[in-house]
């Protein structure tokens, strides 16, 4: 299939660019790099040994998405360019709502104009808000606790009533967990633009000495040992997970868990890191962060009865791939 991947240099959208090319599909990235960075295209190109297609647009500019599409015979979009940060969507509401509404609609737009069928939505956990874990798809979804979260339950909302208004449109929206680790190569990985609002490259960055210390928001949450819980996920099974869920999208809208189902406390991850690298991070335990939650992990029966997906690397994987990323990567004074 010949697939638009938007926010396709970014971190997920980049592994996920690579697997969709080594399973035969052809991509067009769109990127408006304002989370991302031009060089990851030439790392993209290198992997998978192509001249992969790139436009440097803003999602949200219709005209430029009316043209992609009219020069371009597209099967399916792959959508994932948005504001992902939850502290800051907390910080700048407005920033969030404009950039994720309007992108989802300019391409739900554009792909009923030029009969695009097929679109598969970069959705959260998030949309869970604070509901009992395992998250399952069928849960009614709560408030959350976040604007970003909310940008996202809108979304899907936006795509599930483009469905009801047009049957033919094959729709998946795809709930995922936490994203870390790195591409094999080194190449490719988790590289914010100032300081990282995920943990891992946190991590990473203290490890390496670019950063002081890693600040560990709340030590009284109820779990394990008092720190936040989450599902932590290899990109590259996430990234298979996208095309599992494109190869096998259907008619009506399907929603998916991606995770691992198993939860994993901030304090573990700290160790287990320290442990497969054998290095230190030093840490600091600091106030609540505004609009997290204490335990967010998926229960991921659906897409593997369904789907025959499922995760297969380990936490150490993930730990182990994120740190020969951070190595390979050239610090910039």
């Amino acid at each position: 299939m010949n697939i638009l991947v938007t926010g396709g240099l970014g971190y997920i959208g980049s592994h996920t660019v690579v697997s969709l090319i080594e399973t035969g599909h052809k991509v067009i990235i769109a990127d408006n790099l304002s989370n991302s960075n031009k060089e990851v295209l030439d790392k993209l190109n290198s992997i998978t040994n192509s001249n992969i297609l790139f436009y440097q647009i803003d999602v949200t500019d219709s005209d430029k998405i009316n043209i992609l599409f009219e020069q371009h015979k597209l099967d399916g979009v792959i959508h994932f360019a948005g504001y992902k940060a939850v502290g800051e969507s907390t910080l700048k509401p407005l920033k969030y709502y404009y950039n994720n509404l309007l992108s989802t609609i300019t391409l739900a737009k554009a792909c009923k104009k030029y009969n695009v069928k097929k679109f598969v939505f970069s959705s959260s956990a998030t949309v869970y808000g604070d509901n009992n874990v395992p998250f399952k798809e069928t849960m009614s979804l709560l408030p959350t606790t976040n604007p970003y979260g909310e940008t996202k339950v809108m979304g899907e909302r936006i795509l599930q009533d483009l469905v009801k208004s047009d049957p033919e449109f094959e729709v998946t929206l795809l709930r995922y967990f936490n994203p870390i680790g790195a591409h094999p190569s080194g190449l490719l990985g988790e590289k914010p633009n100032g300081i990282p609002n995920n943990l891992m490259p946190y991590i990473t960055q203290v490890a390496k000495g670019k950063l002081k210390e890693l600040h560990v928001f709340g030590n009284d949450y109820p779990t394990i040992d008092g720190t936040g819980v989450r599902d932590y996920i290899h990109v590259m099974d996430l990234a298979e997970g996208h095309v599992a869920a494109l190869e096998n999208i259907k008619q009506g809208v399907h929603i998916y868990n991606l995770g691992t189902g198993n939860g994993t406390s901030v304090l573990q991850l700290i160790t287990t890191f320290e442990k497969t690298n054998n290095i230190k991070v030093p840490y600091r335990i600091v106030e609540r962060r505004q609009g997290d939650i204490a335990s967010c992990y998926a229960d991921v029966t659906k897409i593997e009865t369904e789907i025959g997906w499922y995760a297969k690397r380990t936490l150490e994987d993930m730990c182990k791939d994120a740190w020969h990323f951070e190595k390979s990567t050239v610090t910039l004074v």
